[in-house]
């Protein structure tokens, strides 16, 4: 008999009214959602409380720990709106960023901007990317409230659209009103992380802190790396990394800022950066998006995903493509399948991470060198971790191995938020139930009534001498499943 296959990277995907009903909500958790994301770009308050408790309760009924991802909005810089809905640009257009005209004033001579500081941030000779880079803009002069341009890459611009230029630098601070607001409110929503856009420092970071715990609200942030000059330098950039649960390697402005040549070591270097800083790390934008239309995913995007997955990313994301897409369901199942043969190949079990470098704490020496015995030993096939805060298994996670990290806790808050951490399997285990001396056999068989292992088996269990303590893990054992 075999242990069955355990896809070690997560998938989050986003809700949206196609799919925010409780048969939707159970089958992409059926077909491999691990998080849920909530965009707050768009609905009430109410509402997204609404949906966040009935994925929770069809958590339950699936009989997993997924989590619940609050994505605030975020300072998009965008254009205002036009008299007929929208334009067309051409090539040599002259065109007009007016700060004073009316919202719904704009023409095919200009059209009114949402950022009042706009003409502050510009200079002659700068690009502007509209609408995702779709119409480019070239700025020849700027006055006090209009910004006067011309087109260098026309198309259809419809109201609305987003503005950035090229190289980054349109700097509006991270949380807006509506952001602050939006805090206020997660009580109700209870989620388990929460994604600040267009982070620039990690005073962001310390701010939305500040901000949930106001609120009673206990979430992981996840730092949205969007800014071009953000990964420019390197010193800011790691410290919004430190300062944060994990981050996302947000393609889509991320990609307008920098252009789509420099995106992918971009995004290597970032899932690198946050593996080596114990942070989790989420890759985002456009991964499947033929599949809101069609069934089937392009070669191209199988391979992205593949990419992603064998630079160590924690997770892939889906947007548009389970919020309105056609094919929900299937597209998570084929970004299931693609993680899960890029996870076959040998270099995604492959580490060399932490291998020459000191130990920080007791926690993490354990942590390491159970992934290192796991990893010479063939009979092992898991690591049982019994853990009160997650910090080991989240340690035990950002190095590659084959081999499923099993979360035994009796937190939920705890559970919840390793449903986000690469290769780790949250189990509800409640040592408090038996005796000290019992404890590693009853995991065992909890562990082999779960099927996660079979008799004859080996696994690596890793605890605290002082159970229910947080960071308290200071002994490994080598135990065999009778």
């Amino acid at each position: 008999m075999t242990t069955p296959t355990h896809r070690r990277t997560k998938i989050v995907a986003t809700i949206g009214p196609g799919s925010d009903n409780p048969d939707s909500l159970f089958r992409l958790i059926e077909a491999g959602v691990d998080v849920f994301r909530l965009n707050f770009s768009h609905g009430s308050a109410d509402h997204h409380a609404a949906v966040a408790e009935r994925v929770r309760k069809q958590a339950a009924i699936a009989g997993r720990y997924v989590g619940i991802l609050a994505d605030l909005q975020g300072p998009k810089i965008r254009i205002a709106g036009f008299k007929e809905g929208k334009i067309e640009l051409s090539a040599g257009d002259r065109f007009i960023l007016d700060l004073e005209l009316d919202k719904d004033a704009g023409d095919q001579r200009s059209v009114g901007v949402d950022f009042p500081d706009l003409a502050e941030s510009v200079g002659a000779g700068d690009t502007l990317l509209l609408d995702d880079g779709r119409v480019r803009l070239i700025v020849n002069h700027v006055f006090h409230k209009t910004i006067e341009c011309t087109v260098v890459v026309g198309g259809i611009l419809s109201s609305r659209k987003g503005i950035n230029r090229l190289g980054g630098g349109l700097s509006a601070p991270a949380l807006t009103d509506k952001d602050i607001s939006d805090i206020k409110s997660l009580k109700a929503v209870q989620p388990d992380f929460v994604a600040v856009s267009f982070v620039s420092t990690a005073a962001d970071i310390e701010q939305t802190k500040g901000l949930l715990e106001e609120a009673g609200v206990s979430a992981g942030i996840i730092a949205k790396i969007e800014r071009a000059e953000v990964v420019a330098d390197t010193d800011t950039l790691d410290a919004i990394i430190d300062a944060s649960f994990g981050v996302m390697v947000a393609r889509g402005d991320l990609g307008v800022e920098v252009g789509d040549a420099q995106l992918i070591g971009i995004q290597k270097d970032l899932i690198s950066r946050a593996r080596r800083q114990d942070r989790v790390v989420i890759t985002a934008t456009q991964m499947m998006e033929s599949m809101i239309n069609s069934p089937m995913p392009t070669r191209a995007e199988v391979f992205d995903v593949a990419n992603a997955v064998l630079d160590g990313t924690d997770a892939v994301m889906l947007s548009a493509e389970t919020a309105v897409g056609n094919y929900p369901v299937e597209v998570v199942k084929a970004m299931a399948d693609s993680a899960l043969g890029a996870e076959r190949h040998p270099v995604a079990r492959s580490w060399k991470h932490k291998a020459n470098q000191k130990f920080d704490s007791t926690q993490e020496t354990i942590a390491v060198s159970a992934i290192y015995a796991a990893s010479h030993n063939d009979n092992v096939r898991g690591i049982a971790c019994l853990t009160e805060s997650g910090n080991t298994p989240l340690l035990m996670s950002r190095i590659s191995s084959g081999l499923p990290i099993f979360a035994l806790s009796d937190n939920h808050a705890t559970l919840q938020r390793l449903a986000l951490c690469r290769g780790v399997i949250p189990l509800y285990f409640d040592a408090r139930m038996f005796e000290p001396e019992m404890i590693e056999e009853r995991a065992v068989e909890f562990l082999k009534d779960g099927r996660y292992v079979v008799s004859g088996d080996s696994i690596i269990l890793t605890k605290g001498a002082i159970m229910g303590q947080t960071g308290s893990t200071n002994i490994l054992k080598i135990l065999n499943v009778a």
